[in-house]
């Protein structure tokens, strides 16, 4: 007869082997192995037992019930001493609701770095107006600056010629 715990439940098979009692839990781990399952020799667990061979009996943990194929009993929890259900109150948070959170800070600050963000494009587009102007300026001053240096090369140039047929050298 062996005997080991699953779940919620003490369990007992009456098998000829450690193995076959493993195959009648439904288990391919060696309990055995590690302690989880043990022989037995509790005669009410062995009369249980051998009235069903190779079937697995329950019983809830903690109690004297008697093994069954279907037991009706459930487990028994013991009472937890004040403090300690305070603590654990504690730790779950199922004491009394906190209050909520106050978002005034959070807020206020989320609120300066959209304005930082919003006045940050407004001067971007403000900056990129004024060189859209600045590159107009250059281009107009630029093609002002070729046609006047056009027409003062075309004043050297004849200035020269007039230079050289009155007899002048370079």
């Amino acid at each position: 007869m062996f005997q080991a715990q699953f779940g919620f439940f003490d369990t007992v098979v009456a098998a000829p082997s450690q193995a076959a009692a493993l195959r009648a839990w439904g288990t391919h781990q060696n309990l055995f192995a590690d302690g989880q399952a043990r022989v037995t020799d509790d005669a009410r667990a062995l009369e249980a037992a051998l009235a069903h061979p190779e079937t697995p009996l329950r019983r809830a943990i903690g109690s004297n019930d008697p093994f069954l194929l279907e037991p009706t009993s459930l487990p028994r929890i013991p009472v937890a001493p004040k403090k300690a259900r305070a603590k654990i109150k504690a730790e779950t948070g199922t004491g009394p609701p906190k209050p909520p959170a106050d978002r005034s800070g959070l807020d206020a600050a989320e609120g300066a770095l959209h304005k930082l963000d919003d006045d940050r494009r407004r001067e971007e587009t403000r900056l990129r107006r004024r060189q859209d102007e600045l590159d107009t300026d250059i281009a107009n001053a630029q093609r002002a600056y070729v046609a006047e240096r056009k027409v003062a090369a075309a004043a050297v140039a004849r200035a020269r010629q007039a230079y050289r047929e009155a007899g002048g050298d370079d």
